[in-house]
């Protein structure tokens, strides 16, 4: 049996590729996300490592979290790879799409350990990749954007059909990607089809940090999902998610305990 772990930023790319892999039958075991060590915030989109956390809670697949550096990135994600590899894990997914370089490292870290990379978003243009992520009823804000690029009022915004037509028209003018796959801007997603809780954020105000705008988020806790938003029983996909949901919920202790028994901030490593 082969199974996977998917490594999660929090933001709809990470999410729509779990998605499109569990769709694609894929057995997904676990979370993987890295932390600053030099603060509390991912490494990705800057927000809490604990808001993070919770959304493994929301979905109910575990989360294994490893304090990094950017220095020393790619040693502990080999690191971390290898420790899941010896428990059983036998490839990593990734929400990548056309960045070549992006794709060439995690090609190469992924060999060098020995495991399998699978990017389900790859190639996928960017626009219509975004409508699909909306049509599959997920519900994300914009939670930061490049201060050069996009204006903070932007924080906050649903990515809904209004906000992808703004890009759309955003992208002939300054030729950023639809999907801010370069950066230049970065969601969370707190509902949809793969959670079983959604999660409450209490919004601040935009705060300035890096060359970014981010959304203080002031606090966040879990609360019952309107199943009646997700068409499940419409979608192709309802029966492999159906059947996903019930064996996390069976197996759920067994695969916490396989990733937790991997250093991380469930431990000492705080």
């Amino acid at each position: 049996m082969t199974e996977y772990v998917a490594s999660w930023s929090g933001g709809k790319d990470s999410c729509f590729a779990l998605w499109k892999a569990i769709c694609q039958g894929i057995k997904v075991t676990g979370l993987l996300n890295f932390v600053n060590r030099n603060s509390t915030q991912v490494m990705s989109h800057g927000l809490d490592y604990k808001l993070i956390a919770l959304q493994s809670r929301a979905i109910g697949l575990p989360m294994l979290q490893r304090k990094v550096t950017w220095e020393t990135y790619e040693t502990e994600f080999k690191s971390v790879l290898r420790e899941l590899k010896r428990r059983g894990i036998t490839g990593l997914i990734t929400g990548d799409i056309h960045l070549q370089e992006h794709k060439d490292w995690i090609e190469r870290v992924c060999s060098e350990v020995g495991i399998k990379a699978i990017l389900p978003l790859w190639g996928s243009d960017s626009l219509q990749l975004l409508n699909d992520f909306i049509e599959a009823e997920f519900k994300a804000i914009i939670v930061s954007v490049k201060t050069e690029i996009i204006s903070k009022d932007w924080l906050g915004k649903d990515v809904d059909r209004k906000l992808a037509t703004e890009l759309s028209q955003l992208a002939m003018k300054s030729k950023i990607d639809i999907c801010g796959e370069a950066g230049e801007f970065h969601t969370f997603v707190y509902d949809g089809p793969l959670f079983k809780k959604r999660i409450k954020l209490d919004r601040g105000m935009p705060k300035a940090r890096d060359n970014y705008w981010y959304l203080e988020i002031k606090g966040y806790s879990l609360a019952d999902t309107c199943d009646n938003h997700f068409p499940r029983s419409l979608h192709p996909c309802h029966r492999k998610l159906t059947a996903h949901h019930a064996k996390r919920g069976k197996e759920y202790p067994v695969t916490q305990d396989r990733l937790h028994a991997v250093k991380g901030l469930h431990r000492e490593d705080k």
